[in-house]
């Protein structure tokens, strides 16, 4: 499986943020990489994530406003996904202002990591430990647990 999170904004190449995002590629048995682009205007943001949806991914947007799901049911999505034959999988994240209603448009889900505002940065850094956790799942892996 080949995982991207596209981002509006840039992290810091040293950041703490960065340490924990690289932890995790660095543990994932996924291709799971990073693209990004500088904050700019909502209309430019929404073209760069649209335009770097890969050909035949499928779209995960990260939305206050989306679903709130589990781990364990995200990985059962995904799972789901994967039989039918999906090879890739892409999360995007917008700037400041949220999604155009066109991201909106492109997704396969609408995703919630719940009501709290968090940093972007460190939204990437949560999500990349929430791919690797479902990896894990997927591979019965006692890392998560219940």
């Amino acid at each position: 499986m080949k995982a991207t999170i596209i981002a509006i904004g840039k992290c810091k190449k040293n950041s703490p943020e960065a340490q924990i995002i690289d932890e995790y590629i660095k543990r994932s048995h996924w291709q799971l990489s990073v693209k990004e682009k500088d904050n700019s205007d909502q209309k430019s943001e929404a073209e760069f994530l649209q335009s770097s949806i890969p050909h035949g991914a499928k779209v995960i947007v990260l939305d206050e406003r989306g679903v709130n799901l589990k781990s364990t049911e995200l990985a059962q999505i995904i799972s789901d996904w994967q039989t039918k034959g999906t090879s890739e999988i892409c999360f995007l994240i917008g700037g400041a202002d949220g999604h155009l209603q066109s991201t909106h448009d492109k997704a396969d889900l609408i995703l919630s990591f719940g009501k709290l505002t968090l940093p972007h940065m460190l939204m990437r850094a949560v999500l990349s430990e929430q791919i690797y956790r479902i990896q894990t799942i997927l591979a019965g892996h006692p890392y998560h647990r219940e």
